[in-house]
């Protein structure tokens, strides 16, 4: 397994577990940007990766900013998971959506590689059919946002 993935898989786990700490709802963002850290490095110490800064600071910048950008990524997920509010879908699967929809929103990975990384982790990290939904979630996002920039495309060609 490559060490991008490894700090995917952190990320996630990381994300998971704030899930389940008590924050206020009124400055949730706040509150978990200020846990994601301790939360991070008792995940990695669990996981035995204390000399491997690559893999923790990779995870540190994608949990950081999918907090950032929290309510856009939520928007989009909510968009494009047909029929399911973001609090129905299991806090697993959303948690790898956010880390995967904060890579196609926001970085240059090609998306071939965010949604493959985002399947091998929902096969290890979530239920059985929560891939093929992971799957259609991120190829819908990924469509919208192709379409986007190929409708920004021809208007700079006026």
């Amino acid at each position: 397994m490559g060490l991008r993935r490894k700090s995917r898989e952190l990320a996630a786990q990381t994300l998971y577990a704030l899930d389940f700490r008590e924050l206020d709802p009124e400055f949730l963002e706040y509150g978990m940007l200020n846990s994601y850290p301790d939360v991070l490095n008792e995940l990695a110490k669990l996981e035995k990766m204390r000399n491997s800064a690559t893999v923790i600071d990779f995870a540190d910048d994608l949990v950081k900013n999918a907090i950032i950008n929290r309510t856009e990524i939520i928007q989009k997920i909510e968009k494009h998971s047909e029929n399911w509010s973001v609090e129905s879908i299991s806090h697993m699967d959303r948690n790898v959506l956010q880390v995967a929809v904060y890579e196609l929103l926001y970085t240059d990975t090609p998306p071939a590689v965010v949604i493959n990384e985002a399947l091998e982790i929902g096969k290890k990290f979530c239920e059985e059919g929560a891939v093929k939904f992971i799957n259609g979630v991120l190829d819908s996002v990924n469509k919208e946002l192709r379409a986007k920039e190929s409708i920004e495309g021809i208007a700079r060609l006026r």
